[in-house]
């Protein structure tokens, strides 16, 4: 069985691979945090969250804007079409996939961190390094989509909580379910609210601008891949 034909109940989605996604999911709050406040309500990795922007830009609504949000969406897709290409091509080997996809997706955020210098996230200024940080980061939260829609772990999207919410109160034992994965879900919670924070902080009261958010992402992006390839669990090495 390949990544892509992952079920929710596959071997593989247990062990080490859910703590890689946890680690992941900090990211994402990160991410949000950085593209919402520093680069004018526009989510680069949430795409839910970006139609709705785009909706409520097309209504004439102060503060939003049309073209950042379909740079989003067109940088996004393009990152989902790469992510998509790296996921067929590798799948064979999926340390190998993971650690190249990890790369590519790491890569971007470095470079956005460059071109976030000299960038003044309360003016939106320079408009080119604006837009061009939507773009970087959109492409690498596309590839990362892709990829994580592929390895399909359940409850472990990286990205958004809907379901895992609704998961939550669904089947507890409120509603007359068992809590299964009760505490991946929470995790899954935890960690998207304390990337937030997190980048919430070092958005609002860093002297370093976007530029250190966005190596903090990359950074953690790679080291939790690698520390994934290295010490894989128990039939997650192939």
């Amino acid at each position: 069985m390949v990544a892509g034909d992952a079920k929710p109940n596959d071997p593989h989605t247990s062990g080490s691979l859910p703590a890689l996604l946890v680690a992941l999911t900090i990211t994402t709050g990160l991410i949000d945090a950085v593209s919402v406040l520093g680069l004018g309500r526009v989510f680069t990795a949430n795409m839910t969250g970006n139609v709705v922007f785009l909706g409520f830009a097309l209504a004439g609504v102060a503060g939003f804007s049309t073209s950042r949000s379909l740079t989003a969406l067109a940088a996004f897709l393009a990152g989902a079409i790469i992510g998509g290409r790296l996921g067929v091509s590798l799948h064979a080997s999926r340390p190998r996939w993971l650690l190249i996809t990890a790369l590519v997706e790491s890569s971007l955020f470095f470079a956005a961190a460059l071109v976030a210098r000299g960038y003044d996230g309360k003016s939106l200024a320079p408009v080119a390094q604006l837009y061009a940080l939507i773009a970087l980061t959109a492409l690498a939260m596309g590839v990362r989509n892709a990829t994580v829609r592929r390895l399909a772990v359940s409850d472990l999207t990286t990205t958004v909580l809907t379901l895992t919410l609704a998961g939550i109160g669904a089947d507890s034992w409120l509603a007359g379910g068992n809590n299964p994965r009760w505490r991946r879900r929470l995790a899954s919670v935890a960690a998207m609210l304390v990337g937030a924070v997190v980048g919430g902080s070092l958005v609002l009261r860093g002297s370093g601008g976007l530029g250190w958010p966005l190596v903090v992402i990359g950074a953690t992006t790679l080291l939790a891949t690698i520390v994934y390839v290295a010490y894989p669990a128990a039939g997650e090495g192939t």
